[in-house]
């Protein structure tokens, strides 16, 4: 299992021989509803668009998950797995092969990976988006990622999981508490799954972030501290903060 880092939420994950992108944002900037004031994300050193990818899967359909520019830029023939809200986007930019994912879901790329759509992040009061467990068929090895932190109780019965890629790090507005759920939320899933490796994602990236929302939004916690927090709870699992562009080769267990 490879998991290359493409900054933010976007990832290459290479399992059993498929090349899957996840939530890309490989071209322009980040802004949401066309609002740069509110906020605007920059990459510092963009990565290039990786090649050969058998599919695109999208956890949610807003501008960090379902990036319009970036979606725009890839080839329109490369299958889009999705939450309803991604499907939409996808389909909306003219792709061609667009399969809509509800929560239980599933979808196999070939036979070598199985793709489960799982409740995710609450966006709004009543749409919850998708979280995603990605299963090689071969190997049997797989993946849950999450990027919000928001971690449903039906994970309880996919015990065990080998990766979990979600966030390490809280992210808080003034009065709305935290957009991102990192430390409490990430250990009570370690807790459920008995992960091997759990991998830092939504927080990090080599990306300059600015307007109002940046300016108000409070981190809280760091990779390191979360290490030290598995220990005292007596988990194995080892916690892993990505760099930019970097492939994590796992040999897993």
């Amino acid at each position: 299992m490879k998991l290359t880092y493409l900054d933010s939420n976007s990832w290459l994950i290479e399992l059993d021989g498929k090349r899957i992108l996840l939530d890309p944002w490989l071209v322009g900037e980040l802004i949401f509803g066309n609002q740069a004031w509110l906020f605007r994300g920059k990459k510092n050193n963009p990565q290039p668009i990786p090649e050969n990818i058998d599919i695109i899967l999208l956890s949610q359909g807003l501008e960090d998950h379902a990036h319009p520019p970036t979606l725009k830029k890839l080839n329109k023939d490369i299958p889009v797995v999705a939450s309803p809200n991604g499907a939409k986007v996808a389909t909306e930019l003219g792709y061609n092969t667009v399969t809509s994912l509800d929560h239980m879901e599933s979808f196999k790329l070939g036979d070598q990976v199985e793709i489960k759509a799982v409740p995710g992040s609450p966006i709004g009061p009543t749409l919850v988006e998708n979280g995603y467990i990605i299963k090689g068929l071969e190997s049997g090895k797989n993946i849950y990622y999450e990027p919000h932190g928001y971690h449903s109780d039906n994970l309880k019965e996919a015990t065990p999981i080998d990766v979990i890629i979600t966030p390490l790090i809280n992210l808080k507005l003034p009065l709305l508490g935290a957009v991102i759920k990192g430390q409490k939320a990430a250990l009570e899933v370690c807790k459920w799954l008995k992960p091997q490796v759990i991998i830092s994602t939504a927080a990090g990236g080599d990306i300059d972030f600015q307007g109002l929302i940046i300016s108000l939004l409070k981190a809280d916690g760091t990779v390191a501290e979360f290490n030290h927090l598995l220990q005292e709870n007596d988990l194995s699992t080892k916690a892993i903060d990505p760099q930019s562009g970097e492939t994590i080769e796992l040999a897993l267990v």
